[in-house]
């Protein structure tokens, strides 16, 4: 068998070794040489962030990569970035190549399909968009409120600063820690006060009985008015009433006689002369009995037979 050349050998060992480095670099970088694929192209004013073989997904999920970015010299001020994607999708007019950061700043393309039926051409230019990141989000958003509140922190460490240095903070400490000793000195008194309770509370169910007692002889005296007043309403009050302003009509009569100077009653009350009369009588009547009682025999005469 005869013996290749060295040269040969050498030379076929450099392909073979550049090919390994082409498919190992196009493998590093997620490119699938063997895999047939299609190519768009969009247009951006803007790609920080964005690499080769950047994701190109769909709703998540991955349908290509960034096959390649170029400056469009023919179009100043735009990036024109080539995405190499599956053979098996087809993309429809009015589909958008959004340029999304993520938070650590790391840019891929996210396609959004349009609505038309339509179907775009292999090479065909796709709408490029920017959709802003989170990061452009807190710069644009959280950072302007940030740099605003920065000097009211300033003038609010400033303050701390002056109460934190006040002489008074101690002395209020000193009134707090104080606070706290007679809340604690409250809260034994307290205890003990609960300690003492269940005989407050044997005392309480002694008053509550007698309180019953009370409210069952209660209940008896309210029985009993209660049938005082049946018996009241039972008795003749109309009868006995009328007898009452019978009586009082009777004794004004009796009144008004005495007070009548023309009458028996008002001459015996009100005429001087019949009063001294009626006196002279009555003490010529008392010396009369007075003698028969020392002269019997002078007024009574006895005769026998």
């Amino acid at each position: 068998m005869k013996r290749l050349p060295k040269t040969f050998v050498i030379g076929l060992c450099v392909i073979i070794a550049l090919l390994v480095l082409v498919f190992g670099i196009n493998f590093l970088k997620g490119v699938n040489l063997f895999k047939a694929a299609n190519y768009y192209y969009a247009s951006y004013t803007n790609v920080a962030g964005l690499n080769l073989s950047a994701p190109v997904t769909i709703n998540g999920y991955k349908v290509g990569l960034v096959r390649d970015i170029q400056y469009a010299y023919d179009n100043p001020g735009h990036i024109k970035v080539e995405l190499s994607l599956d053979k098996e999708l087809h993309l429809t007019r009015g589909t958008k190549a959004m340029l999304v950061t993520d938070m650590l700043g790391t840019a891929s393309i996210e396609l959004v399909m349009g609505r038309d039926p339509q179907m775009l051409e292999v090479g065909s230019e796709l709408i490029g968009q920017t959709s802003s990141g989170l990061m452009d989000n807190v710069s644009q958003d959280l950072l302007p409120g940030i740099t605003a509140m920065i000097p009211k922190i300033d003038s609010l460490l400033v303050a701390l600063t002056e109460v934190a240095s006040n002489p008074a903070i101690g002395t209020s400490l000193d009134h707090l820690n104080a606070t706290l000793v007679n809340l604690e000195s409250a809260s034994g008194q307290l205890n003990g006060l609960m300690r003492s309770m269940p005989g407050i509370v044997s005392d309480a169910g002694v008053t509550m009985g007698n309180v019953k007692s009370m409210s069952s002889n209660l209940n008896v005296i309210s029985n009993d008015l209660t049938s005082v007043s049946n018996t009241l309403k039972g008795m003749p009050l109309d009868a006995t009433m009328n007898n009452v302003l019978e009586a009082s009509r009777s004794l004004n009569e009796v009144l008004a006689n005495l007070n009548n100077p023309n009458s028996s009653m008002g001459l015996l009350l009100n005429d001087r002369q019949l009063y001294q009369n009626l006196s002279n009588a009555s003490a010529s009547l008392d010396s009369l009995l007075i003698d028969v009682k020392k002269n019997p025999k002078r007024y009574i005469s006895l005769k026998l037979f």
